[in-house]
């Protein structure tokens, strides 16, 4: 069944935003809530995150204070270094990557400081958690180049 759901999913993500944004708009959050750990975890049985690493190649995650001195820590470097080298202030004043994809992505597709990597890449693609609803806009851009987000919502979908 969920190979079917993935199967062109890009393509019907986009066509399906509209009605994405108005399933979180009305959602029962506490019965969505519920839902979420089981379906983060049947869409990572389905999705292997090292076959697409989308969010490394195209997007940054936000460096906070407490990622910054672990990672600089880590890489034997002065934070002030760290900064200069791999980060900037976006809009938000958020420390994000100077550019992408990840400075730390391999080609293999692994994070090469994944032990230490940002908070927001740990958590992402926050399909066990409440941002997939209180944050409504971050996961409608997610569910454009996320096949997990996605999936998570097409279920929903399925379930209301």
């Amino acid at each position: 069944m969920s190979n079917i759901l993935l199967k062109n999913w890009k393509k019907k993500s986009a066509e399906r935003q509209k009605l994405y944004k108005q399933f979180l708009q009305r959602a029962n959050k506490n019965k969505v809530l519920k839902q979420l750990p089981a379906l983060h975890e049947e869409a990572f049985s389905e999705i292997d995150c090292l076959q697409c690493a989308a969010c490394c190649k195209n997007y940054s995650p936000r460096f906070k204070t407490t990622d910054i001195k672990r990672i600089s820590k880590y890489l034997k470097m002065k934070e002030g270094h760290f900064i200069e080298t791999y980060l900037r202030l976006d809009d938000e004043g958020d420390y994000v990557m100077q550019s992408v994809p990840c400075s730390f992505l391999g080609e293999d597709n692994f994070c090469t400081i994944y032990d230490q990597r940002p908070s927001d890449c740990e958590r992402f693609p926050y399909t066990d958690e409440d941002v997939i609803i209180k944050r409504q806009q971050i996961t409608l851009k997610n569910s454009s180049f996320c096949p997990a987000v996605y999936f998570v919502l097409e279920r929903l979908l399925e379930i209301k």
